[in-house]
């Protein structure tokens, strides 16, 4: 199976990046937009979607870049957003070509095997999706510093580089070839926890005690429910009713603790909460996926090795005797200070 269609063959495949989208329930609305133009939509949170409309261009009468300019249309017109959309033959080159300029736009790479060489030649091997820091390193200390190198590199290089499996990818993504199917679905299901302070919280510490315990509830619920988190999502209310959201994408999906705990501290030391006083922390694990579906990467780090079997033995220390029975301890404040005089 070819991810790259024969020339001609007529697959048109967008990529729709929607910019400055802080409201999920608009992201919601956004895909049901989508849906209407073709029912092979997928949902790629917090802003993006992928839509295949190759069935779709003789019923609405246009091409495929007319057609993504009438959905940058509507989506601006409804909700005042801007978008960028890629069209391409697959969902790798769909992707690239979007990123490949300033945003607001639609671009398009023809269906064309030269034409895709040479959009690819010249850039840098992380530009291909999935390859990340570590993979671009080791093949740069080969002087694979380009899509091109790569593309002009036997497959058995690759593979005996980066292994059998991973090497065949590469050396296919690096031709252009995609073969991942738009499976049409809606965003993956998230998990969320709040804390609500019993009185407007100015104190740092007590901020960050609290966030450890939904940490720590949202790990436990994660495993007990054999899930694991793509991304986290911080979402500060204040003393005013406003509120502050802020996701990041975790390296690794991961169910474990220490990882969320570590990227919620993050995502509130950016907030730059010192005089803020807020009234509720929530947090929610997003892009779930299977935790059998995920791969942990081996970082040869006894402190990290044993720092999982602890929480496995606190695991079964809970399920036995309640949630409650064990915790962890910077994640109960001292009380606050008398106010008395």
């Amino acid at each position: 199976m070819s991810g790259h269609p024969k020339e001609g063959s007529g697959v048109q495949i967008m990529y729709i990046h929607f910019h400055d989208l802080v409201d999920e329930q608009i992201y919601h609305h956004l895909l049901s937009l989508l849906a209407e133009f073709t029912p092979q939509v997928q949902a790629l949170p917090p802003d993006a979607a992928l839509a295949d409309v190759s069935g779709s261009l003789r019923y609405f009468g246009t091409d495929a870049p007319g057609l993504a300019e009438r959905i940058r249309a509507r989506t601006g017109g409804l909700y005042g957003l801007r978008s960028t959309v890629g069209v391409a033959a697959n969902p790798m080159l769909a992707r690239m070509v979007a990123a490949d300029g300033p945003p607001s736009a639609v671009r398009t790479l023809p269906d064309d095997m030269a034409e895709v060489a040479d959009f690819l030649a010249a850039k840098p091997a992380a530009a291909l999706h999935g390859v990340g820091p570590a993979t671009t390193r080791t093949l740069s200390s080969y002087g694979l510093d380009s899509i091109g190198k790569i593309a002009a590199a036997p497959l058995g290089t690759l593979q005996r580089i980066l292994g059998t499996a991973a090497g065949r990818r590469l050396h296919d993504a690096a031709r252009g070839l995609d073969p991942t199917p738009v499976v049409p679905a809606g965003p993956p299901r998230t998990l969320r926890v709040e804390h609500r302070f019993p009185q407007d919280e100015l104190d740092r510490d007590r901020q960050r005690a609290a966030l450890l315990a939904l940490t720590d509830r949202l790990g436990l619920q994660l495993r007990a429910e054999a899930q694991a988190a793509r991304a986290l999502t911080l979402t500060v209310r204040y003393a005013d009713r406003s509120t502050t959201t802020r996701t990041r994408t975790l390296r690794e999906a991961t169910a474990h603790t220490p990882p969320l705990t570590a990227l919620a501290y993050e995502l509130h030391d950016k907030l730059a909460l010192q005089r803020a006083r807020v009234r509720s922390l929530a947090l929610r694990a997003d892009d779930l996926v299977p935790a059998e579906h995920t791969s942990h990467q081996l970082l040869f780090d006894p402190v990290d090795e044993k720092a999982r079997r602890i929480e496995e033995a606190v695991d079964r220390a809970r399920n036995k005797y309640g949630a409650a029975a064990v915790g962890p301890a910077a994640a109960r404040p001292a009380p606050a200070p008398s106010h008395a005089a």
